[in-house]
């Protein structure tokens, strides 16, 4: 990608086709979502989403850069590079509400705070406990695991 493409959004069907992921849980690699499915991914405050899962919404499902939070094209930022686990929790809970008032688009969340980060699955997966009573997000295996326990 070139450094000039990266201060605008990419193109918000790259990544999106008319047929849903329709997964339990959020499948390790998302390469393609369907209209309604949203990637779920951490990024930092200044939204500048040049690794990890960041890089990849930012390439396929339309996340913005300099947009650190909220939704964007068919993905949604949820800062985890700011602090400890305590500075992400009101993004979470953020993120959990927003998803409960949209029951019309399923929101897969990627195992964010987890790889560049730093955090554990066992620190990050319980803020989205809340997330469990929500018909409509997927966490993948690991959080689901240790939230079940």
């Amino acid at each position: 990608m070139d450094i000039k493409d990266m201060f605008k959004p990419a193109p918000r069907t790259q990544g999106v086709t008319d047929t849903p992921l329709n997964q339990p849980y959020t499948p390790d690699r998302i390469t393609n979502l369907g209209r309604n499915d949203i990637f779920v991914f951490g990024s930092n405050l200044h939204g500048h989403h040049t690794g990890g899962a960041a890089r990849i919404a930012m390439a396929r499902f339309g996340a913005v850069f300099g947009q650190g939070t909220g939704l964007q094209g068919n993905s949604y930022a949820i800062p985890t590079m700011q602090g400890g686990v305590d500075t992400i929790k009101p993004y979470a809970d953020e993120f959990i509400s927003f998803a409960k008032a949209h029951p019309e688009l399923t929101f897969y969340v990627t195992k964010i705070g987890c790889g560049i980060a730093g955090f554990t699955f066992e620190e990050i997966a319980p803020l989205f406990r809340d997330a469990i009573e929500a018909g409509n997000i997927r966490l993948p295996r690991e959080f689901e695991e240790i939230l079940s326990q």
